[in-house]
């Protein structure tokens, strides 16, 4: 009988944790069928789990509009040669992103061009 609770509540613990896990890894906020190309400079690069975050300044009619842009995980872009210190306060880029649904400026990292003209990407062996 009690092999069973436990069978049971180690069960309803795997299938809540679960669904969250779904949830968490959900898409439905980017348009995932159009890419959109933003050109700005970095205001700061959160190297933070559960992803990381770049917030860029660019230019929109006369006004300075900042876009945050969602990336991997710190673990999985630093197996790609990413560092805390691939994008740096100040560098001018060129991103293209899946773009919020509501509009809104902000998007998903697809990839990215440094002012030297290094492609910053998924792939390991690009950085």
């Amino acid at each position: 009988m009690r092999t069973r609770l436990y069978v049971v509540l180690f069960s309803a613990t795997l299938l809540a944790g679960s669904a969250q896990v779904v949830a968490h890894h959900s898409f439905s906020a980017f348009n995932t069928e159009t890419e959109k190309t933003i050109t700005g400079t970095v205001n700061r690069f959160e190297w933070t789990n559960p992803h990381t975050w770049i917030w860029v300044d660019v230019q929109e009619s006369g006004k300075t509009v900042t876009w945050g842009v969602e990336g991997m995980s710190p673990n999985y872009l630093s197996r790609r040669g990413w560092s805390k210190n691939t994008f740096k306060p100040g560098d001018k880029v060129t991103l293209t992103i899946r773009p919020m649904r509501d509009g809104s400026p902000g998007g998903m990292f697809m990839r990215g061009i440094l002012a030297d003209g290094k492609p910053v990407t998924f792939a390991a062996t690009e950085q």
